[in-house]
């Protein structure tokens, strides 16, 4: 933008990404890493025979609805260590693919793609390039997006500028927005973090109704804990970023009441 650059992002969203690793792809890429003999052997026995089954509560009836056992064919463990490290093995060589006309930002399963150029044309050239590719990519590793909930934001420092694309493969077409939350920050395509602020007043002035309420029997370090916990950590969350705007004076606001 400095540059003068048109400057877009596609934020992903994949469809049940961890519940949809195939486990014979993932263990062939980890085989091509180099993790091989008794390592590679041991994630496999960590992978198979695992089983699920699904219980419902009947809350009238005060009983349980069971199903039949059945086998976890493909996935990596959610709320495991491994399954978060396991997945991006998985998704390793993505970056690779796409990153020579664009930005891949990958952390876990939140994907998001930046591209710059300076020409409309071959912008949205490059946009439509990059998304098929992307598309080829995740069905070859058996992953898909989610089209309604992908979005496409043009950033701008020009408040009355708008630049529409139509991005989609197979007659699927993701959303043209203004903003995207990303990793619990919400960006603004002009970046002034609007969108972010408003929705972070509105956490922080629950956090001052419960510590305004919780002072009358509660210690003055029981008070610090609940300041820390419900009103800081929402507060100091990309306050880099949003600190310099001239939004945020309200935040500042917010805080000396709460002290």
């Amino acid at each position: 933008m400095n540059y003068k650059l048109l400057v877009g992002g596609i934020f992903c969203d994949l469809e049940k990404a961890f519940d949809c690793v195939n486990h014979d792809i993932l263990l062939s890429k980890m085989k091509f890493y180099g993790i091989s003999d008794k390592d590679l052997t041991l994630h496999q026995s960590y992978l198979d025979n695992r089983y699920c089954i699904t219980a419902i509560y009947n809350d009238r009836q005060n009983s349980n609805t069971v199903s039949n056992w059945a086998k976890v064919r493909h996935g990596v463990p959610q709320g495991s260590v491994l399954g978060p490290l396991l997945f991006l093995l998985y998704i390793n060589d993505l970056p690779k693919i796409i990153n020579k006309t664009s930005a891949p930002i990958i952390f876990a399963d939140d994907t998001s793609i930046l591209l710059a150029h300076s020409n409309l044309i071959d912008f949205n050239k490059n946009i439509h390039i990059l998304f098929t590719t992307l598309n080829k990519w995740l069905r070859a590793n058996q992953l898909s997006l989610n089209f309604n909930k992908t979005n496409y934001v043009h950033f701008t420092t020009k408040q009355n500028m708008t630049v529409n694309l139509k991005i989609g493969f197979n007659n699927n077409f993701i959303t043209n927005s203004s903003y995207a939350k990303f990793l619990g920050v919400t960006m603004d395509n002009t970046l002034s973090w609007n969108n972010h602020i408003d929705l972070l007043v509105k956490k922080l002035s629950t956090a001052c109704y419960i510590i305004r309420n919780a002072k009358t029997y509660m210690s003055a370090s029981s008070l610090k804990m609940i300041m820390l916990f419900f009103f800081y950590s929402a507060m100091s969350y990309g306050i880099i970023f949003l600190g310099h705007s001239l939004h945020s004076s309200i935040i500042f606001r917010i805080q000396k009441k709460s002290n």
